[in-house]
């Protein structure tokens, strides 16, 4: 049977959800948008994705075609979709550090976001973010108080950056600053494409009282231009692998904590 030409009451909410969002969005976030479960989302996403009007990837869906806000958000949440078991691995290993009532920052990176979805567990937490994914899964949540900062709103990383942003995050005193990057250097700690992210991570450094970055090994390897915060003011990496010869003695010069993310056994 071929699938309806007219979208359902369920989808059209879906589709406006995921503007919202800024065109992509995960599951357990549109879930909490909508009040349905997230079996639900997952069987709206897969009728929408028959006729077209989003991509299905691990974990949730973007636009695509007329209704889509581009190819810039589409590509963030396909690095969303990538290594999810590995990311929801690290997020375990952040969980037990984050207590009930702490003020925590969480960045727009993609394993941040699932730091954010474990964190559900937590109670009566100050989330102060920069990231529209993040502030869908925790606010209204256990108690939750929820900032969302504002500032200039860049579509491919659905966060807020700029001098707006930086001011209203120095109001704060963070117990816990989780952040991603787009490469660790040994030479350099945290690197980035976009300057005004690099620049903001040196705000959040300067308000938390401890900084844990979450990657996976990929960045290892990886390159970026812009400097983030001094490598010494890094408390914790967790990662799904162990770092490199060189990276490991950096880490101990810093005096970073390396925390290794195991895989689950199965059948837990």
């Amino acid at each position: 049977m071929l699938p309806s030409a007219t979208p359902s009451h369920r989808e059209v909410a879906l589709l406006d959800a995921l503007r919202r969002l800024g065109g992509s969005g995960r599951s357990a976030e549109l879930a909490t948008m909508l009040d349905v479960s997230e079996e639900t989302v997952r069987r709206t996403i897969k009728s929408l994705a028959k006729v077209g009007s989003v991509e299905r990837v691990h974990g949730g869906a973007h636009l695509v075609g007329p209704g889509s806000t581009g190819q810039r958000s589409a590509s963030f949440f396909r690095r969303m979709g990538e290594n999810p078991r590995e990311k929801q691995e690290i997020a375990q290993v952040v969980l037990p550090r984050i207590c009930d009532g702490m003020t925590v920052f969480l960045d727009v990176g993609s394993t941040t976001s699932f730091v954010a979805e474990a964190l559900r567990l937590r109670r009566n937490l100050t989330v102060v973010t920069n990231s529209i994914g993040v502030a869908q899964l925790l606010a209204n949540h256990n108690g939750n108080r929820l900032h969302l900062l504002g500032g200039e709103m860049r579509s491919d990383d659905r966060g807020t950056f700029g001098p707006v942003t930086e001011q209203q995050l120095a109001r704060f005193a963070l117990d816990v600053a989780v952040l991603s990057a787009d490469a660790l250097s040994a030479k350099h700690g945290l690197l980035f494409h976009n300057a005004a992210e690099a620049q903001l991570t040196m705000t959040i450094t300067a308000a938390a009282e401890q900084v844990f970055v979450v990657t996976t090994h990929a960045k290892f390897s990886e390159q970026a231009p812009h400097r983030g915060p001094l490598p010494q003011q890094l408390d914790l990496l967790v990662s799904d692998r162990e770092p490199g010869k060189k990276l490991a003695r950096a880490l101990v010069d810093w005096g970073t904590e390396f925390a290794l993310a195991q895989p689950t056994p199965e059948g837990d």
